[in-house]
């Protein structure tokens, strides 16, 4: 058997509420438990010995993935080919795996992993392979439970829970259907490319229909939930399962959402034996990632669920918890940082505190209500902010380049 796979990873239009974060690193590659968002799926990926080439699409420029993937393609040589396909214009999630069907399918390949690319999970492929052979599925979406509150926001799903035969598929209902959803994980049997051209040509069709008069690329925008997933699942010849995964699973929209997901990466790295030991003398509460080129003071605390990036320094009595803080930042001495963001190059100035609230692992928005206002609970600081000595900023969102100096709360820094 021979498997590709496909990561997703959208374009610089997409992606929008991952601000400020995606200013200065494309989304895909911004870093979460230590490494690139999609590094953890190719991580994954490496342990299916039938899949032998994996693909990126999406719509961001050649440049942008070329030194990651020379990176990842010396560090998993199992794969043939790590290669970025460029789409010429956003294809949709369907349109791009049907623009590109040839080099996907080159080489006899009998199915397909997909993976959105802002998808934090444990990713069970070897379970979802095996769930697909033994149902000789058409395709297997990896599905979880999430609280019925939330479900609106994802794709909901009805199964027969005897067979998980998936019965029906809406993309965010607009009413409740089913607190089952698709964790955007899937496994195609190559013949889905067949069911792809069909919904390909149902969309020209409508698109004909509707913009006689207008050219403005929309016939080519393919959805692979809404046009393919939806009509497959309503169609009973049609196998579609559902493999249930019972670990861990987050998306990862908006700039806060990195911070939980954050610490299910270095919570799962550090239960497997896979996190590093940091070398400092400072207290550590582990899970916690230091980058061995960052300097931390011997009488910091840092910890639990901490990234540290590359070049930072961190002072005598800083106090992180909870945090990702990117490369060349520097936290002064006494500074606090808890439920926080800092892009590159920021720095907290002494005694000063940036903090946002805590988040429970199964509580999906990043939101939380302040004085009957809707706030950030993640604070998130864009590159090159410098907050001042003394100063307190609590549930915030500072774009780039901005210089605190008096103490901010539930504000957006424009």
């Amino acid at each position: 058997m021979i498997s590709s796979a496909v990561i997703l990873v959208g374009g610089p239009s997409r992606g929008t509420r991952f601000r400020p974060l995606s200013f200065d690193v494309p989304k895909p590659l911004f870093k979460i438990g230590g490494r690139e968002m999609i590094y953890h799926h190719l991580q994954a990926l490496s342990k299916i010995e039938s899949v032998k080439d994996v693909f990126l699409v999406g719509f961001y420029e050649e440049s942008v993935f070329k030194d990651f993937i020379h990176e990842v393609s010396v560090e998993f040589p199992m794969f043939h080919r790590i290669k970025y396909l460029r789409e010429y214009n956003c294809l949709g999630t369907g349109g791009g795996l049907y623009h590109f069907r040839d080099q996907i399918l080159k080489g006899h390949t009998d199915n397909v992993f997909v993976m959105h690319a802002d998808v934090c999970c444990s990713f069970p492929l070897n379970e979802l392979l095996q769930s697909h052979e033994e149902k000789n599925a058409l395709v297997t979406l990896m599905a979880t439970k999430v609280n019925k509150e939330d479900a609106s926001n994802f794709g909901c799903l009805v199964e027969d829970p005897n067979t998980n035969r998936v019965l029906h598929y809406v993309d965010k209902p607009s009413s409740y259907l089913s607190n089952i959803i698709s964790c955007g994980v899937y496994l195609f049997d190559a013949s889905i490319f067949d069911e792809i051209k069909k919904a390909y040509e149902r969309r020209i069709e409508e698109v004909e229909k509707q913009l006689r008069s207008l050219d403005d690329g929309m016939e080519d925008y393919l959805s692979l939930e809404d046009d393919v997933l939806a009509p497959l699942c309503s169609d009973s010849s049609k196998a579609i399962f559902a493999y249930n995964t019972p670990e861990f699973w987050r998306q990862i929209k908006t700039a806060g959402s990195a911070v939980p997901a954050n610490s299910l990466y270095l919570q799962k790295a550090y239960h497997d034996g896979n996190l590093p030991s940091p070398d400092t003398e400072a207290e550590i509460i582990q899970p916690v990632f230091i980058h061995p080129s960052a300097t931390v003071s011997r009488g910091a605390k840092i910890g639990p669920n901490v990234f540290i990036g590359a070049h930072v320094r961190v002072d005598d009595g800083a106090r992180i918890r909870n945090s990702i803080i990117q490369e060349d930042c520097e936290v002064s001495s006494q500074a606090v940082i808890l439920h926080s963001i800092l892009s590159r190059n920021c720095r907290i100035g002494k005694w000063s505190r940036v903090e946002g609230s805590p988040t429970l692992p199964s509580q999906h928005s990043t939101t939380i209500m302040r004085n009957h206002v809707k706030v950030q609970a993640i604070t998130v600081m864009g590159a090159d902010c410098n907050v001042h000595d003394e100063v307190r900023v609590q549930n915030c969102l500072v774009l780039p380049h901005k210089e605190i100096k008096v103490g901010l709360v539930g504000e957006i820094v424009m």
